[in-house]
């Protein structure tokens, strides 16, 4: 309530819970790295870090789980026949049958075989699904067609379909049904979550959690003092090293403000990063030649490093713990927010409490 303008206190919230994502998405993405870049001013202002320190940073991705349950085929199946059979409602499509009591013991049933390992049972099972859920959107688009082909002016027909809400969420949700559907183990570009598409399965190597379904995201930290300078998600799940030239220009737009804020022999120079320590996925020529001018220093090329370079690979390491905090102390360990556009803004947001923690330190 003090940083809302109030002038006493009130035993209630200051506001709705949803004028706080409204603001959020006024913001963007532009108002939030923002935000972040007057951390960074913050600091130098503070005397907590010198300018010159920002010239050398660590940079390494991680995964920003999206809040989605586990995709199993059964799950993935079920859901899709619920959301086509309530879209169908909302639209006033008739429906011969729902298969709701089926779908319930269908599912209850292949959560059973796979727990006991009778994959033969379950496949079965899952076959049965797919086969209703088959059933549902081939019913539904054979009534949407004879509903657009039975009216006398087809154009109207088509303009209340495209215009109505409803009927463009029938048309995503049997869309995505259909992917659910079709889709197999080796396929790409799989569907993980009905409501979140962007979803990608990452596998980071981890023994405790070979797979995490959500999107990586781009973090940069500086060499000595660990302050983040910059947080970007990527879609798609690129190569780590075909993510650093965009995370570099990030850290840079982020930096602008700082020129003039060293000392006077230092005035009025840019502040960018000059030097990159990165682990073993940033390696390779394409990443050499998509950054002109940046040093890109790993353990690859150790025997052409010289003295104080090693030194500096040292503290690779570093932006390790630093991730680690982000998760489980600002909330990056789940995102809640809707889309890619979310996802990018969970991450600055996140990147800004971990700046703000630090300077309160």
């Amino acid at each position: 309530q003090h940083f809302a303008g109030f002038a006493y206190f009130e035993p209630r919230p200051p506001c709705d819970a949803t004028q706080i994502g409204r603001f959020r998405g006024l913001l963007g993405e532009a108002g939030l790295e923002a935000l972040l870049s007057s951390t960074l001013v913050a600091a130098v202002d503070m005397k907590a870090i010198k300018p010159a320190e920002f010239e050398r940073i660590i940079v390494d991705t991680t995964v920003q789980e999206k809040a989605i349950a586990h995709p199993t085929d059964s799950r993935l199946l079920e859901v899709a026949r619920r959301k086509i059979v309530s879209a169908a409602k909302r639209c006033a499509i008739p429906l011969k049958q729902t298969f709701a009591a089926e779908g319930k013991t269908l599912q209850r049933q292949a959560g059973g075989y796979a727990h006991a390992k009778q994959f033969k049972r379950l496949k079965a099972v899952v076959k049965r699904q797919r086969t209703i859920v088959g059933v549902l959107i081939r019913e539904v688009r054979r009534k949407l067609s004879g509903r657009v082909g039975s009216t006398a002016d087809s154009t109207t027909a088509n303009n209340t379909t495209t215009n109505n809400p409803a009927f463009r969420a029938l048309h995503t949700w049997l869309e995505r049904a259909e992917r659910i559907r079709s889709q197999q183990r080796h396929s790409k570009g799989k569907l993980y979550a009905l409501h979140a598409p962007e979803v990608e399965c990452i596998g980071k190597g981890k023994a405790r959690k070979p797979y995490e379904f959500g999107v990586k995201v781009s973090i940069a930290v500086t060499h000595k003092q660990g302050l983040m300078v910059g947080a970007r998600s990527f879609a798609g799940n690129p190569y780590d090293g075909h993510t650093l030239s965009a995370q570099i220009e990030q850290s840079t737009n982020l930096m602008q403000d700082l020129g003039g804020l060293g000392r006077s022999g230092g005035v009025g120079r840019l502040i960018r990063p000059r030097q990159a320590i990165v682990d073993l996925g940033f390696r390779g020529k394409e990443v050499d030649a998509a950054n002109p001018g940046l040093e890109i220093i790993h353990r690859g090329r150790i025997k052409s490093l010289n003295k104080e370079q090693r030194s500096w690979l040292k503290r690779r390491q570093a932006i390790e713990p630093a991730i680690g905090h982000l998760k489980s102390d600002c909330r990056m360990q789940r995102c809640w927010l809707k889309g890619e556009t979310g996802d990018t803004l969970h991450a600055l947001c996140c990147a800004v409490g971990y700046n703000i923690r630090w300077l309160m330190r």
